[in-house]
């Protein structure tokens, strides 16, 4: 088995106590975001396991889709990531 030589860690350790790593992220050709996923890439984001742009490379993410999930999680937690939740946590 051969380990692919990447930049930054591989594994980060999050603030509950548990580890978030590469392998963790969802697949580079995923088309159907569900929360879980955008929630797993927000995490690597603001953990600095990936870096913004990329994650926007990667998953083929605008820069105001992305900063829309981090908004979401932010002030709402990960429920807002929900597409069904989308209208009880829009701003207007």
């Amino acid at each position: 088995m051969y380990i692919r030589k990447v930049e930054g860690p591989r594994i980060v350790s999050l603030p509950d106590g548990g580890t978030l790593s590469r392998a963790d992220l969802p697949s580079a050709d995923t088309r159907r975001w569900v929360a879980s996923r955008k929630a797993i890439v927000v995490k690597a984001v603001q953990h600095s396991l990936i870096t913004k742009e990329e994650a926007m490379k990667m998953y083929g993410l605008s820069e105001e889709e992305l900063d829309s999930w981090q908004n979401a999680v932010k002030s709402h937690g990960e429920a807002a990531l929900k597409t069904t939740s989308l209208q009880k946590y829009r701003q207007l």
